[in-house]
């Protein structure tokens, strides 16, 4: 089949969470799609979706990716590594037969499509075989230090992005070779984080900000949080620009 025959796919940043921080080219995206496709948990309808509520045009398919597994398995166990690559494996199928169909699918990730986004495992697998286009998104932590009123990086500050899932050890030793630290991907491992972050010295300055943007926010020093309850939208800012006035 020709590549003027086939669908276009578009990996759509649905933003962090706030429906007003959807770009205007995602709203179009969403507009042409014939398939909407979107990840989500088991009997949930997931939160990219629930953001792009009233912008699905009637008519569209809708074809959600259920994750088989989420913090069951470790994400280093072989079973999770297995079950997770067949996952993608058969989503990308999925959207394919679609675009092959000569369909427009819309790929919902919310934040950033290519930040730590699910969408990316997807567009290795189907972009050198159908016309793509990467629709950016306000990432998660750009929202969270707007929410938060917090400036992060200034002059020659180094910014380090760091996954929360890091080996404590080594989350201590990037805090203390950084000026401005964000720590995602956050949930149960909060306690590792605060010892990391106390043992780097950084404990004062960290801003834990849960669920950034969307109705039910909220944004406090790390310091103040007296329980290590912590859900899937949050994270940990720690600003740098240490002259500020």
């Amino acid at each position: 089949m020709s590549g003027a025959q086939q669908g276009r796919l578009y990996g759509v940043g649905t933003g962090p969470g706030d429906p007003e921080l959807l770009t205007l080219k995602a709203v179009r995206a969403i507009g042409e799609a014939d398939v909407l496709a979107f990840f989500a948990k088991a009997g949930r309808a997931g939160n990219g979706r629930k953001i792009v509520e009233g912008l699905v045009k009637p008519g569209v398919v809708e074809l959600p990716l259920y994750y088989p597994v989420t913090t069951e398995i470790d994400k280093d166990h072989d079973d999770y590594k297995r079950q997770i690559t067949d996952f993608y494996d058969a989503s990308a199928a999925a959207v394919a037969a679609h675009l092959a169909a000569g369909r427009t699918v819309a790929i919902l990730s919310e934040g950033d499509p290519m930040f730590y986004g699910s969408y990316m495992h997807l567009h290795v697998r189907l972009a050198d075989r159908f016309p793509t286009e990467v629709v950016p998104g306000i990432t998660a932590m750009s929202g969270c230090w707007s929410l938060s009123g917090l400036p992060i990086v200034q002059g020659d500050d180094v910014l380090s992005v760091l996954p929360g899932t890091m080996v404590e050890d080594e989350l201590s030793r990037r805090l203390e070779d950084t000026q401005a630290a964000v720590i995602m991907k956050v949930g149960r491992n909060l306690p590792k984080i605060r010892r990391a972050l106390s043992a780097a010295g950084r404990l004062a300055e960290a801003i834990y900000v849960e669920r950034g943007t969307m109705a039910e926010s909220k944004s406090l020093r790390l310091s103040e949080k007296l329980d290590d309850a912590a859900p899937y939208f949050s994270l940990v800012l720690v600003p740098g620009w240490s002259g500020r006035p």
